[in-house]
């Protein structure tokens, strides 16, 4: 079983429970039949994941995750997932959720990236948040 590591890169932010964390990520990896070879999570600012976005995608936005596929074969997932802390305190704000469900959901939503999951199309992005809610449902009680 591979690791999951979190990094902050020009911030400073502690993950609440992250033993925890890690291993309802585990889960949700291995309930899909996938095996985790590494996952790394680099938490920052909106200013260093919009620098990512416009270096390496070409896209001038704004996002609160951007998740690097690293995996080398099928069913497996290595990862660098970038997530802006900034933005997803801004976003909880801004739904009315609490800022941990928004930070659980930001990561899982680059799981299921992973996992093959798509947002593109207005259909694809309303299955993407019921898989996000499945899993926030099925996260352990010290993460709720």
């Amino acid at each position: 079983m591979g690791d999951i590591t979190f990094f902050n890169e020009d911030i400073s932010f502690d993950v609440e429970n992250e033993a925890l964390v890690k291993e309802w990520i585990q889960t949700v990896i291995q309930d899909h039949n996938y095996s985790l070879v590494g996952i790394n999570y680099i938490l920052c600012s909106d200013e260093y994941l919009h620098k990512v976005n416009v270096e390496y995608l070409d896209h001038d936005t704004y996002t609160d995750i951007i998740t690097f596929d690293n995996s080398e074969y099928e069913n497996e997932i290595e990862s660098d997932i970038f997530v802006s802390i900034e933005r997803i305190l801004e976003n909880s704000k801004n739904l009315g959720t609490k800022q941990l469900d928004e930070f659980h959901r930001v990561l899982i939503h680059g799981i299921l990236h992973l996992l093959g999951f798509k947002d593109k199309s207005e259909e694809e992005a309303v299955q993407m948040r019921k898989l996000e809610e499945d899993q926030l449902a099925k996260r352990p009680l010290g993460l709720v």
